[in-house]
């Protein structure tokens, strides 16, 4: 990002008004369907790495780190593209453009995964940010737990190896 946008962004976010608000925001509504998804998979991949860090708190509570571990092994993009590949099936159209959509988007590739993955990844993010920002609270709720069964399911097989 250039320096005089985020810049612009601090400007935006800080600045109070005569009352000592904060300035209103730029948005008031938010339309998914509008939104990159890039934006997408950025509001979803912060939603289910939530989503896994409060799960993960029904088996250990105390060690942080052991904690760390598993939930980036859990949202890593090579098994976030395990489950969205079986759930693909599962999928209505609409969440299925989502994922194309983001599967397509244009983004560096880390090396902890191959570009497959990370693509499919993504266009998981998407979808989940996609429901978040739609408020389809119940839809969001099958798809994090069915992929959660999935990758629990995959990281024991890989275990027992």
């Amino acid at each position: 990002m250039r320096f005089d946008h985020f810049q612009k962004l601090v400007d935006n976010f800080f600045t109070l008004n005569e009352a000592g608000e904060v300035s209103p925001a730029k948005y008031d509504d938010i339309e998914a369907e509008r939104l990159s998804p890039l934006v997408l998979a950025y509001i979803g991949d912060a939603y289910f790495t939530l989503y896994v860090r409060t799960r993960l708190l029904g088996y250990e509570q105390n060690k942080v780190r052991v904690l760390h571990t598993f939930d980036a092994k859990i949202v890593s993009a090579v098994m976030q593209s395990k489950a969205v590949k079986i759930l693909e099936d599962q999928l209505t159209p609409e969440e299925a453009d989502i994922v194309r959509r983001g599967r397509n988007a244009k983004s560096t590739v880390p090396k902890s995964a191959s570009i497959a993955e990370y693509r499919y990844a993504t266009g998981f993010e998407a979808l989940m940010g996609f429901l978040y920002v739609q408020k389809n609270y119940d839809r969001l709720s099958e798809i994090v737990d069915k992929a959660f069964a999935i990758i629990s399911r995959e990281m024991t097989a890989i275990a027992k190896k």
